[in-house]
């Protein structure tokens, strides 16, 4: 219960309906229990008429409202069948007055838990938009996507039906016992005394539960990311012909999580041979101890006929506490897994606190230092830049030398290990991080596309959902022409992650993504690598445009001589090898000159 006290600040939340719930149930099992004692009052009735003796040798001990009930039925002195009828008409009512509470105690308990249900997965998802980007690199989909669908549906079966269950079981044992004990203590005493077997079963067999239900959520989940690799992957899976290979490794995870299952509900079975065996021994024990009682006149024949069916009645509540426990011990193994991700904190907090600035693009690294704490690799290393407001930098370099590294660190999904950054002469981190990012626009290397419109894939980038805005900024990326010959044009929906379209086509959305903002400093990385000459010579005309009064770092592995840049920085092995103006840099026949001649070369022979 110690994982699942997280779930309290929702039961306070909803206490209304719980405690309206549990009134429901006890009014419902209040009219269940005194059915037992109804019927034994006509069995005794019976005998007597039948026998022509007097009815009870030994006062029943029934509940005021049936002592009430047979007081006012007796005044009317009917006849024996008419009131053998009249008590058949008032177990009826009992019946339909329990099943009415019923009603409404799934109607407040079960309603209950979807409402925790949804703002759990609210909670989690949420929590999961707060987490940085190293946690993505370090955690699968798969699990991801099985936490908040699987686990929280497995805490549900513990917030509504479970805690329902519980409730109602308790209720009903509660006063079962309670008028056994009332007609007759002995007699109760015999009927519960195979209870202790029953508690250190369960004891027992909850421990082994509990570890089994952690392994199969794991295996799930497993289970869950392979399957959703080979969705993601499935043109790859194809082009290598590795469906055989694919579907092997699928097996064995499906193997592996049906056998942890298996296991674990070999385990379960064992509740419910338990519960029949205690049942059977306490009825067993009624009829022989009771009938001797009944024999040596100490009991009514009534009385006995109701224990009877008080044990009846305890069946299926006796029998649910191995489901309530076995129902908990999974919830609470995945409320576990809930929980390592809940109280997993952002290295990056995105909060809205922090310093608010009208962002100009004056930019710093001092010393900069970063390594990349999910591979160890050492990004940079004493790194040191100024940008000057509307300044154009072009970062040129082979793989690995820490281009991409520069913008993520000013968007800050990661914060250097060593060194500042600062921003309009604040450090960055003490911006206000939201508002920070809302005034910067950057395309990413890796293009992803919602599964929506092109429309809205576009207008995703500053919540602009004017058309022409849309229509300039596909415009600007040179993919308006494109979109126009798609049969729904701007509503072509792309698919999931944007499936439907070509490379470039998927680059220059997310280009006008960016480009439909208005922000003070935009970061291109490598975002023109799938699109054809003349199409990045268009782009570029455009680019050079839009960029004239604002701060703009280009990422690239190529040189753009349509882009007049102020600076180029030639990266290598994380540190600045040359830097100046396109023509500088040809003079000092190095890194970037050795780079365009090859580019010129390639160009040629294309």
């Amino acid at each position: 219960m110690k994982q699942l006290s997280h779930l309290n600040k929702y039961f306070w939340k909803y206490r209304w309906r719980l405690i309206l719930g549990i009134l429901f149930i006890f009014i419902s099992n209040y009219f269940a229990v005194l059915a037992p004692q109804v019927t034994g009052y006509i069995i005794d009735k019976v005998q007597a008429h039948l026998t022509d003796a007097a009815q009870e040798k030994i006062v029943q001990q029934n509940d005021w409202l049936v002592t009430i009930t047979i007081a006012w039925i007796e005044q009317f002195k009917f006849s024996f069948t008419g009131i053998v009828a009249l008590f058949g008409l008032v177990l009826l009512l009992f019946a339909i007055l329990r099943g009415f509470f019923m009603f409404l105690m799934r109607q407040t308990i079960i309603v209950m838990s979807r409402h925790i249900e949804y703002d759990q997965k609210s909670e989690v998802f949420q929590h999961y938009l707060q987490l940085d980007t190293n946690f993505y690199k370090t955690h699968e989909t798969g699990d991801l996507m099985n936490r908040m669908a699987e686990d929280v549906s497995r805490v549900r079966m513990y917030t509504g039906p479970a805690i329902m269950y519980l409730i109602n079981l308790i209720a009903l044992i509660w006063l079962s016992v309670y008028y056994m004990v009332k007609k007759n203590p002995e007699l109760s005493l015999y009927v519960l005394a195979p209870l202790p077997i029953l508690a250190i079963a369960i004891y027992y067999v909850n421990n082994i539960i509990n570890k089994k239900s952690e392994e199969v959520q794991a295996k799930l989940s497993d289970l869950t990311t392979n399957a959703q690799q080979s969705y993601s992957g499935i043109r790859v899976i194809k082009s290598f012909v590795q469906e055989k290979a694919m579907l092997r490794f699928f097996e064995k995870n499906s193997e592996d999580y049906r056998t942890s299952a298996t296991a674990l509900y070999k385990v379960e079975a064992i509740y419910f041979p338990i519960m029949g065996l205690i049942i059977g021994i306490s009825t067993i024990l009624v009829v022989l101890i009771g009938g001797l009682k009944y024999m040596n006149g100490q009991i009514n024949f009534g009385d006995m006929a109701a224990f009877i069916m008080y044990l009846t009645m305890l069946a299926f509540p006796v029998s649910a506490i191995g489901w309530v426990a076995s129902t908990i011990q999974r919830a609470a193994a995945s409320q576990r897994r809930l929980n390592e991700f809940l109280l997993t904190k952002s290295t990056i907090p995105v909060t809205e606190t922090g310093k608010e600035i009208e962002l100009q693009g004056n930019i710093e690294f001092e010393n900069v230092s970063f390594v990349y704490p999910h591979t160890g690799i050492k990004a940079l290393s004493n790194f040191n830049l100024q940008i000057k407001k509307g300044e154009k930098i072009a970062l040129i370099g082979r793989t690995g030398s820490g281009k991409s590294t520069i913008a993520q660190l000013l968007l800050r999904f990661y914060d250097p290990v060593a060194g500042v950054i600062r921003i309009d002469g604040t450090e960055i981190k003490d911006l206000a991080l939201q508002a920070y990012r809302r005034q910067v626009s950057y395309v990413p290397q890796e293009v992803f596309l919602f599964s929506d419109t092109i429309a809205n894939n576009i207008a995703f980038g500053g919540g602009n959902e004017n058309e022409e805005a849309i229509r300039n900024a596909a415009t600007s990326a040179s993919v308006h022409r494109d979109i126009q010959t798609f049969p729904e044009q701007y509503q072509t929906m792309v698919g999931e992650r944007g499936v439907t379209l070509s490379g470039g086509q998927k680059q220059r959305i997310s280009i006008a993504r960016a480009l439909i903002k208005d922000p003070g400093l935009i970061i291109l990385d490598d975002c023109l690598n799938a699109v054809d000459a003349r199409t990045e010579k268009e782009i570029l005309t455009h680019l050079a445009t839009y960029l004239e009064d604002k701060t703009a770092i280009v990422i690239t592995h190529r040189i753009f001589s349509l882009l007049q840049f102020d600076r180029i920085l030639v990266m290598d092995d994380g540190f600045i090898a040359e830097q100046g103006t396109h023509e500088e840099l040809l003079q000092k026949q190095g890194l970037y000159a050795d780079l365009y001649n090859r580019q010129q070369l390639e160009e040629t022979v294309s």
